[in-house]
């Protein structure tokens, strides 16, 4: 049996690790760059406790907090020069999936001078600034990742810049920053974090080790699936609680720790064309086209669905779609142009070309979207 297993990121898991762990800090430096949203991680508390681990160290520290949602290559071009022009050590990447992944190509492009028509083409050196990451939703697991997913207007779509030098040095993992998310973006980003588990076992890097991950997040999911329903079904987000929290923060780095040795398939690739032209949220996207694909894996490897189905604790696919349609609700409008539009980029990603175990056709893909839009074939 041949594998590779690789993730040299130190993980502190537990209520209050960051301050309790302050003097991981100083081991990278004297002066640190926090990159955030506008405002996510000053209302949750984790911008406040890596500030205090800081000054318990004595380091210093500048805050960008300029990142969007879905971040663009400009954007992280531009906190590359702000890390530059502030001289920084170090940077401690607070958010979800957005800050994190536009955190790594800061800390890529502050020590290395590539071109934006360079940036993914994966020729790069070993110097990168040391990256400490410190998710606040619980759903990319880019914690735990080689991964930097940017916003690339010029192919209108995402691009993924993946190397080793990009894992995080340290991850510090504390549930309490999702205390009061929102019920839809802690559906959204746990679906995203399901996907990622479902689609490392339909790769075709998948591995013993990498399976045996997938499906203890799979387990994860399951234990919080119960609340996550009433919860959508309420709207009552104090139906997630500390453990609901804690169940779904270890489900989406384990998930990470799958697709760092895996990569994603299909279901990435359709769904970049969901997220960037309409908008749709990028877990719900995953969420909307998961069982689709399985659908499609089914027909010819029926066995690889049925371990997928075990994990979940069932036993039909159709059980399946049940639970992702009660959690994510009416789907969005799409064009029988949209889908051939967005089957026509999905088919060149390499996540189909050169990823999946079950490899789609352009029209198993159309009929994918088609299938899950509802629209009439």
């Amino acid at each position: 049996m041949n594998y590779k297993y690789h993730m040299p990121t130190k993980v502190f898991s537990g209520k209050n690790c960051i301050v309790a762990n302050s003097d991981v800090f100083k081991t990278f430096g004297s002066k640190a760059m926090l990159v955030t949203g506008r405002s996510s991680a000053k209302k949750n508390g984790s911008q406040h406790d890596v500030i205090t681990a800081l000054e318990q160290q004595g380091i210093d520290y500048v805050v960008f907090d300029k990142v969007m949602a879905n971040p663009t290559i400009e954007c992280a071009y531009e906190g590359a020069e702000f890390a530059k022009a502030n001289q920084v050590y170090f940077i401690v990447a607070i958010g979800g999936g957005s800050p994190m992944d536009a955190a790594k190509a800061m800390a890529l492009l502050a020590k290395q001078d590539i071109q934006p028509e360079d940036l993914f083409n994966g020729q790069y050196a070993e110097d990168v600034l040391p990256i400490i990451a410190v998710p606040t939703t619980a759903g990319t697991g880019s914690e735990v990742t080689q991964y930097s997913i940017l916003t690339n207007n010029l192919l209108e779509t995402k691009t993924s810049i993946a190397a080793d030098i990009l894992f995080p040095k340290v991850a510090f993992v504390d549930a309490k920053y999702m205390s009061g998310l929102p019920v839809t973006t802690t559906i959204n980003t746990a679906v995203d974090a399901l996907s990622h588990s479902v689609e490392g076992m339909l790769s075709i890097r998948s591995s013993l080790v990498s399976d045996a991950l997938a499906k203890e997040s799979i387990r994860y999911f399951v234990k919080a699936a119960p609340a996550m329903c009433d919860a959508v079904g309420s709207g009552d987000v104090s139906l997630l609680d500390e453990t609901v929290r804690q169940d779904l923060m270890q489900c989406a780095m384990l998930a990470g720790m799958v697709i760092a040795q895996t990569g994603t398939t299909a279901v990435h690739a359709m769904g970049y064309s969901l997220t960037y032209f309409k908008d749709i949220d990028h877990g719900r996207a995953n969420g909307l086209l998961l069982a689709e694909y399985m659908a499609v894996v089914q027909e010819s490897e029926p066995q690889l669905v049925a371990e997928i189905l075990a994990a979940l604790g069932m036993s039909e696919l159709s059980e399946f779609k049940a639970l992702l349609s009660k959690l994510l609700g009416e789907v969005e409008v799409l064009t029988k142009d949209d889908v051939v539009k967005f089957s026509a980029k999905a088919v060149a990603a390499p996540a189909i070309k050169g990823n999946c175990k079950v490899k789609p056709t352009e029209d198993e893909v159309n009929a994918m979207f088609m299938q899950a839009f509802n629209l009439a074939f």
